[in-house]
């Protein structure tokens, strides 16, 4: 099983964090990133293969990952000589990239099984698959429905229900033909265009935890709370601990 995460972003929203570190390397508690717990994830999920699409602070991201054996994974990299947004940097892989497969954006902290995304994606016959979480805003007013000038229908402070995107998706190679590579493209533009196409993508509702770290108060909020999210998101069976820069990217790069 091969995932493409997507790890080329400035990380606008968590400055000054993203300063002088990129956000897959942003520190979650005292001695794992973002991006180790979910390489993690997946080595315990039974994936084999990764590629990191890197852009922003690449070479740190490099020297960290290096070729993933730590993981047991074989890691590669695509990097974007300017910013392709979040479907833009997987056109270039196609003919890399197995028949179905996973991305994600790197930013995601979730007990999401990937595995099972993406077995379910595949039985489904689908050209793309969402993981979708149920996000309740409670609305602080009486809500009116108005036609006509008079009110048909009144709501005492009411809770609205909406499925969202994870920013994890499962993913059928077939999707990516039609687009050339070097085209700077969106997840929303591809939905668009699948849905005009009368291609719907495939929900894979989750409600287990899962929380996106765009902002500094969900980064904040992922540290407090850490000590209790740690046996959630981290395999059991594999609790690595102080993982540093990979101590071979050195030796490959003189070698080279």
């Amino acid at each position: 099983m091969h995932a493409v995460i997507l790890a080329g972003g400035k990380g606008v929203r968590l400055r000054p964090y993203t300063t002088t570190l990129p956000k897959p390397l942003m520190p979650i508690g005292d001695s794992h990133s973002i991006l180790q717990i979910v390489l993690d994830q997946l080595a315990s999920r039974g994936f084999t293969s990764v590629t990191l699409a890197i852009n922003y602070l690449g070479p740190l991201i490099r020297a960290f990952v290096g070729d993933g054996r730590r993981w047991g994974l074989s890691v590669d990299y695509v990097e974007e000589d300017r910013p392709l947004s979040t479907v833009g940097p997987l056109f270039a892989l196609k003919d890399r990239l197995p028949d179905d497969f996973l991305v994600m954006n790197s930013d995601v902290l979730t007990d999401l099984d990937y595995a099972n995304l993406l077995r379910s994606h595949t039985l489904a016959g689908a050209g793309l698959t969402l993981a979708t979480y149920e996000r309740v805003y409670k609305i602080d007013f009486g809500v009116l429905d108005v036609a006509a000038g008079r009110v048909v229908g009144f709501r005492e402070k009411p809770a609205l229900r909406y499925p969202v995107s994870m920013g994890v998706y499962a993913m059928s190679r077939k999707t990516l033909e039609p687009y050339p590579p070097g085209l700077s493209f969106g997840f929303d533009q591809l939905v668009l265009d699948l849905l005009a196409a009368g291609q719907s993508p495939v929900t894979y509702p989750f409600d287990g935890f899962w929380l996106d770290i765009g902002r500094p108060e969900d980064y904040d909020e992922a540290n407090r709370s850490f000590a209790q999210l740690k046996p959630i998101l981290l395999p059991a069976a594999r609790l690595p601990t102080e993982l540093g820069p990979d101590p071979t990217v050195g030796d490959r790069a003189g070698a080279a």
